[in-house]
């Protein structure tokens, strides 16, 4: 027995590029083969159970624009319907994951014990769902950001008993990602950061932070769990300073702390774009300390100063953050989730539909292309040109000298170099071939 929220519509079936059929697939062929391996096992979709259920259509300037049957989202029989109703798109779509965050999935009860008692209570229900069909949860998180406790931050919380909070909710959330099979745990700390420096005491947070991570792996191992766990970068919004502001300072974060080994990264389309990157280079600064985990695949409107978390439409942008992945030997236990919304005036259950099979298509489409480029074998070609002259000797030789030795070598050697062209509007030439 259905729910009846998404009545008339049927699985969505891939058609094929000839079609103009708007609830069916173009380019996402899940069992289509590319680079030795299934089109599904490359992008491992997953579904945002946020955006798409939690999220009532509000923005800066506006409420509630979306009217569903489980709102107000405020006891646990809507909670459950919720979940019915999330499954059942699960199915139209066929996508093998996807994710939640603690508050989407269980109302607000106002004490820890409350949250917890309801949190276990749905991901059994949860639970035995996924056990029904094949859906697996490629991550779990704790919403340490929405509710007014969280107003000071979670784990950088200048009061202790804020931090202790912290401590058992994601110990609650990591329990049920646990339990449910997740693939990963991810971190965002959404207020982690200060709106002043004048009431911050920006080093104590940091190092509190840092224990924070430790003490979420050390319980990692302690419960056997296998997945990764990984942090989400962001640079502002709504802070005015996010600690986790990119790929690179997250790194330089993990590395302070000792905690390279054991913590990857999850990033995203929009937060790149935030913090004055594109997508491919937070992934390809991720995948050069081999700390790539996973992918929220979204876009921003880029008139707008903030996180719109759009669905991504824009194949060459894709292509190339999807090039780098492949590069990089591809998602391990990540995947391509989508947290990504529809308009706020995009109100009925169909445009919940729709805009997923866009956002495959894309990938898919993108996917495709960066493979292309990989078999042709035309910019890693043009990349080994460029960087010749360091396969010689001398230039490797020169690594392990110093400055009074190399510069010996420029006076006997009489070096005076000319520049070279870096070619790059070839290059781009080169992508639009394959997009």
């Amino acid at each position: 027995m259905t729910t009846g929220f998404f009545e008339g519509l049927s699985p969505i079936a891939f058609e094929g590029g000839n079609s103009s059929n708007p609830l069916a697939f173009q380019h996402y062929d899940r069992d289509e083969v590319v680079l030795g391996k299934r089109m599904e096992d490359h992008l491992r979709f997953a579904v945002a159970y946020w955006h798409s259920f939690a999220w009532e259509g509000g923005d800066p300037f506006g409420g509630q624009t979306f009217e569903r049957p489980w709102h107000p989202q405020d006891d646990m029989g809507r909670a459950k319907l919720k979940a019915d109703v999330a499954f059942e798109m699960f199915d139209l779509l066929g996508v093998p994951y996807f994710c939640w965050h603690d508050a989407d999935l269980r109302p607000e009860q106002g004490s820890y014990a409350a949250n917890l008692a309801t949190l276990e209570e749905i991901t059994d229900y949860v639970g035995e769902k996924m056990e029904l069909r094949d859906i697996g949860l490629l991550w779990g998180t704790a919403n340490m950001f929405s509710h007014r406790r969280w107003m000071s931050g979670a784990s950088t919380n200048p009061d202790p008993d804020m931090f202790a909070f912290a401590a058992a909710t994601v110990k609650g959330c990591l329990d049920a990602t646990h339990k449910l099979g997740g693939e990963n745990y991810v971190l965002w700390g959404g207020r982690e950061g200060y709106e002043t420096l004048l009431n911050t005491d920006l080093g104590q947070e940091l190092d509190h932070m840092g224990r924070f991570l430790n003490m979420v792996v050390d319980y990692k191992h302690k419960i056997g769990f296998k997945g990764a766990i990984l942090v989400e970068p962001k640079p502002q919004e709504p802070s005015k300073h996010q600690y986790d502001y990119d790929a690179a300072t997250c790194i330089g974060f993990l590395r302070k702390y000792g905690l390279e080994d054991e913590v990857k990264l999850n990033l995203e389309q929009g937060h790149a774009i935030l913090a004055g990157h594109s997508f491919e280079h937070e992934i390809a600064v991720a995948a050069a300390e081999g700390m790539l985990g996973s992918i929220d695949m979204n876009r921003n409107d880029y008139q707008s100063g903030w996180d719109t978390d759009q669905f991504p439409n824009n194949v060459p942008e894709v292509a190339l953050a999807y090039y780098h992945i492949l590069k990089a030997g591809g998602l391990q236990t990540g995947g391509t989730n989508f947290d990504a919304k529809v308009r706020r005036q995009s109100i009925d259950p169909v445009d919940l539909i729709a805009s997923h099979v866009g956002g495959m298509d894309v990938c898919a489409r993108g996917l495709k292309a960066a493979a292309a480029m990989i078999e042709d074998g035309g910019l890693e070609k043009a990349l080994t040109e460029r960087y010749a002259g360091w396969s010689t000797a001398s230039a490797k030789d020169m690594l392990n000298s110093d400055l009074g030795a190399i510069q010996a070598r420029v006076l006997s050697e009489q070096i005076n170099p000319e520049p070279k062209s870096g070619r790059q509007e070839i290059l781009e030439n080169y992508v639009n071939r394959f997009v």
